[in-house]
This record gives C-alpha cells, sequence and structure tokens, in this order.
C-alpha cells in the first residue's frame, strides 16, 4: 500500500496551520517530518498527518 504525499499548502489546509507554524512544530520535534522529493521539494506521508490530527483531538479533527 502506497502512502499519499501531500505538499505544503495541501497540508497547511489539512491542519489549519501556515507555514511558520508546521515548520516551528518541526522544530520542536512535535510535528511530522517531510520526505525530501527534490532539491528544494518536500512532501508530508498522509498518514503522518491523520496520526498527528488523531494525537491533537478534537481542535483539529
Amino acid at each position: 500500500m502506497s502512502d499519499r504525499l501531500l505538499r505544503r499548502p495541501e497540508v497547511e489546509q489539512e491542519v489549519g496551520l501556515k507555514k511558520s507554524a508546521i515548520y516551528e512544530y518541526m522544530a520542536e520535534g512535535t510535528f511530522p517530518k517531510p520526505v525530501r522529493l527534490g532539491r528544494r521539494a518536500v512532501a508530508w506521508r498522509a498518514s503522518e498527518i491523520e496520526e498527528w490530527k488523531a494525537t491533537r483531538a478534537p481542535a483539529f479533527a
């Protein structure tokens, strides 16, 4: 089973956070790290975003 990859705009919409908050949470170690797609492109695994949202419920559910 392949996991869908979400680019940053999709992640922002999915979790209700902006770029700066996402990267701040990543620096704290409380948000999933992205997968590198290229030199300047990253994406997040949809399953990891769903898992993160489940731990933050009900605020992000």
